[in-house]
């Protein structure tokens, strides 16, 4: 399951979704938003997405996961919005009956949502400036976006 969230994120309801009575492991990620990128000081974040595309496409990356890792379940949750420094901007888990498996899927969802999914990523700096960087953290124009 992949969702974005214009709310908070709850972590730990999250993993107790993953409990399952053949799990041996459960991997979790979060994705915090950190006060500095590329040397510049950070004061927020604003995540957009074209939801319609975002969803199937997270959803297509969870599914694969499920079909190349030897996992009993996995979740991922992106949120869109303004978000402050140290908030929870992506959280994902999996459960499965070997940490490895878990591991590996977990790395892999994280890795492809930050490829695949239409997710833009609007830094607000210290100098008063800001920047717009694609799923794949290359600096856009505004022209190039999905709003």
């Amino acid at each position: 399951m992949f969702r974005l969230s214009e709310t908070p994120v709850a972590p730990a309801a999250l993993a107790r979704e993953l409990a399952h009575t053949s799990a041996g492991a459960c991997v979790t990620f979060e994705g915090w938003v950190r006060d500095r990128n590329d040397g510049r000081a950070v004061l927020r974040l604003g995540y957009q997405a074209y939801a319609p595309l975002a969803n199937n496409e997270g959803q297509r990356i969870v599914a694969e996961a499920r079909e190349k890792f030897a996992i009993l379940d996995a979740r991922c949750v992106h949120r869109v919005g303004t978000l402050e420094i140290g908030e929870l901007a992506v959280w994902v888990g999996v459960s499965a009956a070997h940490r490895g498996a878990a591991f590996d899927a977990c790395r892999y969802v994280i890795d492809e949502v930050k490829k695949r999914v239409p997710i833009w990523k609007n830094e607000h700096y210290a100098d008063g400036e800001s920047g717009w960087l694609h799923p794949d953290n290359t600096p856009v124009s505004a022209g190039d976006r999905l709003v």
